[in-house]
């Protein structure tokens, strides 16, 4: 299980109906892109970590791991901005308003990815997925979607299986040897996923499999007092960044 699965279903709100924590999550990662990023993405980066480390539960340390993979890939981004390829400065240039505009773009990928994660810490997707049959996806969908979950995990393990049996035989002792490992990795979790694959069919198909997988979903309401209090602190956020935004008479 992936780290921020295994947070997901320990979090404070793991039995709160996931259109809750979608309106507050998905309602901030809104706010975040289409409000201006000074105050309004600021606003909403502090929000979704009071949020998180508050209500929701979610320790620091296993936030900070699941969050500086897509910080990296924000301030990557960023980066382009500070420079101009082309013109009257040369074949590479400091663009105009480049540190303004890199630091916009920062704060607005920042906290809407503050913003998913939100979600993505408090709803499981073995809670997502079933319901969303409900909501009008084609269950054959829902389905591949769900296998596919389930065998990324089987693959990931496997992996570190194997990668760890290659280390206790020094099989990464030296940089040849370490690409024959990183080869023979490859090819073992290609034939053991097909493998699987396999046996997966042969179980549905000796268990009546009829074209629908059905499973447990844990009962879960929607809350009128959740919901709407997610509502008004969307309401409040966009509220107070235009008052911070206009210019003091």
């Amino acid at each position: 299980m992936l780290p921020i699965d295994a947070a997901a279903h320990s979090s404070r709100w793991r039995r709160r109906h996931p259109v809750d924590k979608a309106v507050l999550g998905l309602g901030l990662t809104v706010l975040a892109i289409s409000l201006p990023p000074w105050p309004g993405a600021a606003l909403v980066l502090v929000s979704a970590l009071v949020l998180l480390l508050g209500p929701a539960g979610v320790p620091a340390g296993r936030l900070w791991r699941a969050y500086r993979v897509p910080l990296g890939f924000c301030v990557t981004g960023a980066l382009t901005l500070l420079v101009r390829v082309g013109g009257p400065g040369g074949f590479v240039s400091p663009a105009p308003d480049g540190p303004l505009r890199a630091g916009e773009l920062l704060l607005r990928t920042s906290a809407a990815s503050l913003g998913v994660l939100l979600f993505a810490f408090t709803t499981p997707m073995s809670d997502l997925l079933p319901r969303l049959v409900r909501a009008g996806v084609p269950a054959p969908l829902v389905d591949v979607a769900l296998v596919t979950y389930r065998m990324s995990f089987l693959l990931l393990d496997s992996v570190r299986r194997v990668h760890r049996a290659q280390a206790a035989r020094l099989g990464h002792t030296t940089r040849a040897a370490t690409w024959r490992s990183l080869g023979g990795l490859g090819a073992t979790a290609f034939v053991r996923s097909f493998d699987r694959a396999a046996r997966l069919q042969t179980g549905l198909a000796g268990r009546g499999y009829d074209g629908a997988l059905r499973v447990l979903v844990p009962e879960a309401r929607v809350s009128a007092r959740f919901t709407a209090a997610s509502v008004a602190l969307l309401v409040a956020l966009a509220a107070l960044t235009f008052v911070l935004e206009r210019p003091l008479s």
